[in-house]
């Protein structure tokens, strides 16, 4: 965002300004001014993929599920993100809109420049007393664990799969799940048999493909 707001306020980041239809053809941009701009966009499109999932994840992890009160206080947080959420698109498209068209583009992106900049350091002041859980491994060992596990059981019948045949490691869940499991229901039961610790079809042990796959 700093980058994207130098180059819409200082005149050496732009070309030019000329009339359309005027005696002077107007100047295009240098590259190294495409070059800027295209970064910064870049830039923000990779700072936004990186920050807005996690979001949700690690606010999350702030609350005790187990206990009642940080539950109730879960759902007023995410109340709250959501709601926040929605305002800040509200003011961009309207009041950030008419100071862009009517003031200028400096001030116009300097503003959420400036607000974002105190957002990541009230975030880093609050760093001490977050909960911080450490990764646990790859989600795409999973993800293959997942697929491996499918095509092996994939002539087991899906009747025979009971909810108390679904494999389950606490030790393995405990990094991942600190507060619970999701319970077992009547969706999807024709993937339930790639949970399940039953062997099918094979004399070979499943035991290489029995980790979490919730």
């Amino acid at each position: 965002m700093a980058l994207l707001t130098v180059s819409a306020a200082l005149p050496q980041f732009r070309p030019p300004p000329c009339t359309p239809g005027g005696a002077a053809a107007c100047q295009e941009a240098a590259p190294w001014q495409l070059a800027v701009l295209y970064a910064s966009l870049l830039l923000n499109a990779v700072g936004a993929g990186g920050y807005r999932p996690c979001i949700v994840a690690f606010g999350a992890d702030q609350f005790d599920e187990s206990r009642a009160a940080e539950r109730a206080r879960s759902w007023g947080f995410f109340n709250w993100y959501y709601f926040c959420n929605g305002a800040s698109m509200l003011v961009a498209v309207t009041a950030v809109v008419y100071v862009q068209d009517n003031v200028g583009w400096g001030w116009g992106l300097g503003v959420p420049a400036a607000c974002m900049a105190a957002s990541v350091a009230a975030f880093a002041a609050g760093y001490p007393a977050y909960r911080r859980l450490d990764p646990a491994g790859s989600p795409f060992t999973r993800l293959a664990q997942v697929v491996a596990a499918a095509a092996r059981k994939r002539r087991l019948p899906a009747a025979d799969v009971a909810a108390a045949a679904l494999y389950e490691n606490d030790d393995l869940d405990a990094p991942i799940s600190m507060y619970g499991k999701l319970g077992h229901t009547d969706q999807l039961r024709c993937a339930a048999r790639i949970a399940s610790s039953a062997t099918c079809c094979s004399s070979l042990s499943l035991s290489v493909f029995n980790e979490p796959r919730r």
